[in-house]
């Protein structure tokens, strides 16, 4: 096994994604309660007692719920930005270890070596991860009002993507949100749509890709049938024949996907 990863929950209700070598395993966010991410890993067949860490990505609720809960009773250490300690609220509780990281610094969880990368999103400091293992790179990149350059030049040359399709812009103009909640999800602090989305896998395809997982689907201003709709009218033909396509889910788990170098 080179690296494996399943996104257990995505969505405004809660996200948290496991990533694993043989020997090392953690958990990206943790937006559901602990009891729920432990009750998910243990339906598919995972064992939270092998997690090694928690990496946050920023500090809205949906991303840190259960950290603090299952880092004491795990004893994880998180690993999380300065700005975003700061801003998690005080009813988590304590960590059983805070490890402050920086944008552009890369460290190591075991035989796992993370790169962090700043997002667009309104939060104090956001980030993705790239999870690097044997040569294969997985990327989680959620929560991102617009794919700058430099998203676009870390998602290059990974094998194994997980990125946001939040909605869909027609539905999410002609839905239910006040406006200033449209305008919000709309800007360079909010959340790619399904197009955007796809204009970013354009950009960073590579021969070597294997697995892009749609994540973060909103459940009033999008539908996994919009976003297989749109892959299929953006991104067809020979280029992404060896491309696996998933769409993640807040009920319920991805199947576990295994990145071959």
């Amino acid at each position: 096994m080179a690296l494996e990863f399943q996104v257990l929950a995505s969505g405004s209700k809660g996200n948290a994604i496991y990533v694993a070598s043989a020997s090392t395993a953690l958990l990206v966010d943790a937006g559901l309660s602990a009891k729920e991410i432990v009750r998910r890993m243990e339906g598919s067949g995972l064992r939270p007692q092998r997690l090694a860490a928690v990496l946050i990505s920023h500090e809205h609720s949906d991303h840190i719920r259960g950290v603090g809960v299952l880092s004491r009773r795990f004893d994880l250490p998180v690993y999380l930005t300065q700005a975003t300690l700061e801003g998690l609220p005080s009813q988590l509780g304590e960590l059983a270890g805070a490890h402050i990281i920086q944008s552009g610094r890369a460290f190591s969880v075991g035989d796992l070596t993370v790169h962090p990368f700043a997002l667009s999103h309104d939060a104090a400091d956001p980030v993705g991860y790239i999870v690097e293992h044997n040569g294969c790179r997985l990327a989680v990149c959620t929560d991102c009002g617009t794919a700058t350059q430099l998203v676009r030049s870390r998602l290059q040359g990974c094998h194994g993507l997980i990125v946001e399709a939040n909605h869909d812009v027609d539905r999410l103009i002609h839905g239910p949100y006040a406006w200033h909640l449209k305008q919000r999800i709309r800007s360079r602090h909010g959340h790619l749509s399904n197009e955007e989305c796809c204009d970013l896998l354009q950009h960073v395809h590579h021969r070597n890709l294997q697995v892009v997982i749609m994540a973060h689907l909103s459940e009033i201003n999008n539908d996994p049938q919009l976003v297989r709709d749109t892959l299929q009218q953006r991104l067809h033909g020979e280029p992404w024949h060896h491309v696996r396509f998933l769409i993640a889910a807040q009920d319920q788990a991805t199947p576990l996907c295994e990145l071959i170098p």
